[in-house]
């Protein structure tokens, strides 16, 4: 039997203790490819793809933002409804921090999604 060449992720982990059956969508990364690249892939609508944004505010408190993938989210307005001076993405190193993963690749719950989601 080949040896399984699938990454093994915080939400791997967590599915595999619970006994959850799910089946790998492995395909190549393209830098910047985002959703769009992950519903071209998968042969799925765009919208149908969860994005996780890995956010902070003035005080640099994390927080997760998950959304449609052909969405966008306006920093401004987030700000306003939370009652945040403003709302910015996290860097990359920022966000690797908080999740454990490179960008594009936190999942939209459990491990990695250690933030606050709003």
């Amino acid at each position: 039997m080949a040896k399984d060449k699938s990454p093994v992720t915080p939400a791997i982990r967590v599915l595999r203790a619970s006994g959850i059956t799910f089946t790998d969508h492995l395909y190549t990364y393209e830098e910047k490819g985002g959703t769009a690249v992950s519903a071209r892939e998968l042969g799925v609508n765009e919208h149908c793809v969860i994005k996780t944004l890995i956010m902070e505010d003035d005080t640099r408190q994390p927080f997760v933002v998950l959304m449609h993938g052909d969405r966008q989210v306006s920093t401004r307005e987030l700000a306003r409804q939370m009652g945040a001076r403003s709302v910015t993405p996290c860097t990359p190193e920022t966000a690797q921090k908080h999740t454990g993963y490179l960008v594009g690749g936190p999942p939209p719950s459990g491990p990695g999604a250690q933030c606050p989601c709003i």
